[in-house]
């Protein structure tokens, strides 16, 4: 679909309540409005710095359905960030940064959610025409968004928060077990006691890419039986872009824990709106005897707390070592609609395939690199 159908068909559905949908052309057209919304926000996923680099670097196959939801005065009160990929036998619409975001959605104020929601099932529904399937991943469940939109549920993913609530550590330890608090204090001081331990925060942009090479190296000597996409093909060069942009707005937490001069562990993460998010690690197996991982992540959340921020959540996934820390879960839902016999048939197969379960999904598509086909 052309960006012309698309705003003929958004013409059509223009006045939803008091917003009014106005299609963009292009990522930089909107950039000033996206970033005062993101800002708002608090979420840094939903960043323009972020949808620009996805769309280049893992995106770039999409066709571009981005809208701007308006007040009658004209003021923007939601970016609809949404891409049209297109596939036979079904067209898929999704939100900009699918893949490697861990929280999607329309970019607004949290007062302005459920407009924002409004609009955007109006923008889906001339999106998709009269065939296709919208895939809104991973909603923060906290938000009213996966509800108002109306679609179907079809996957929830845990994502572990540790709310700190202007508590100093100190508190936040003696809240929990005294198991985990003697962990936390015996693990470092060993670590203090036998080498000599420097925490390095990447702060140089001339040291940038050789510590994401670091932290890429360390993570594929971590995860190497799983041979973890977290940063390869073109993830790769989205994370060494999306990094130094990062870098200079003051947004990245890159952590390096080096033993004796020589890099043990990696700590890859964002700092935006009072939120700590913690993205990807990895560790050199060498040093798994002093927990080196474990470590630069208690590291980690001192800071937090040091540095008086809000909220440090521990992304995607109920790893037993993220709920250890955290303290509650309000999830990340994906919800889908469809639209003519071709979409409901796709959100059927996409069930189906959801309900193997993951082991056995990993395992199928590690066999068929393996064995990739012939001719």
């Amino acid at each position: 679909m052309s960006v012309e159908p698309l705003e003929r068909a958004a013409t059509a559905v223009a006045r939803d309540g008091r917003l009014t949908i106005e299609p963009v052309r292009d990522l930089h057209a909107a950039r000033a409005e996206w970033t005062r919304l993101a800002q708002q926000s608090s979420n840094v996923f939903g960043t323009w710095e972020w949808a620009d680099a996805w769309h280049r670097h893992i995106g770039s196959h999409t066709q571009l359905a981005l809208a701007i939801a308006r007040r009658a005065d004209g003021s923007a009160a939601a970016v609809l960030p949404t891409c049209v990929v297109r596939g036979r036998p079904v067209r898929v619409v999704r939100f900009l940064g699918a893949g490697p975001g861990d929280q999607l959605g329309p970019i607004c104020a949290p007062a302005d959610q459920l407009a924002a929601a409004a609009a955007l099932r109006r923008h889906v529904g001339a999106t998709l025409g009269d065939s296709g399937l919208f895939l809104g991943e991973r909603l923060w469940g906290d938000d009213p968004l996966g509800e108002q939109l109306g679609g179907i549920p079809i996957r929830r993913a845990a994502s572990p928060v540790l709310r700190i609530d202007g508590r100093d550590l100190e508190q936040y330890l003696a809240s929990q077990s005294r198991n985990f608090r003697s962990q936390w204090r015996r693990r470092e001081r060993r670590v203090l006691r036998t080498h000599r331990v420097r925490y390095r925060l990447t702060e140089d942009r001339d040291r940038l890419e050789s510590d994401m090479q670091t932290l890429m190296r360390l993570h594929a000597a971590r995860w190497p039986q799983y041979q973890s996409g977290a940063f390869s093909g073109r993830r790769r060069l989205f994370h060494l872009e999306f990094a130094g942009r990062a870098l200079e707005n003051g947004w990245l937490r890159l952590w390096t824990l080096e033993l004796d001069g020589r890099a043990a562990a990696a700590w890859y993460g964002l700092r935006y709106g009072g939120i700590d998010h913690y993205y990807q690690a990895g560790r050199d197996p060498a040093f798994d005897h002093l927990n080196v991982g474990f470590v630069l992540l208690c590291h980690s959340v001192r800071c937090a707390f040091e540095d008086g921020i809000e909220e440090y959540r521990f992304g995607l996934g109920d790893e037993p070592y993220k709920t250890r820390f955290a303290d509650r879960d309000p999830g990340l839902d994906t919800i889908a609609i469809a639209s003519g016999a071709a979409g409901r048939l796709a959100l059927a197969a996409i069930r189906v395939a959801l309900a193997v379960p993951p082991g056995i999904r990993r395992s199928v598509r590690r066999l068929a690199r393996a064995h990739p086909p012939r001719g």
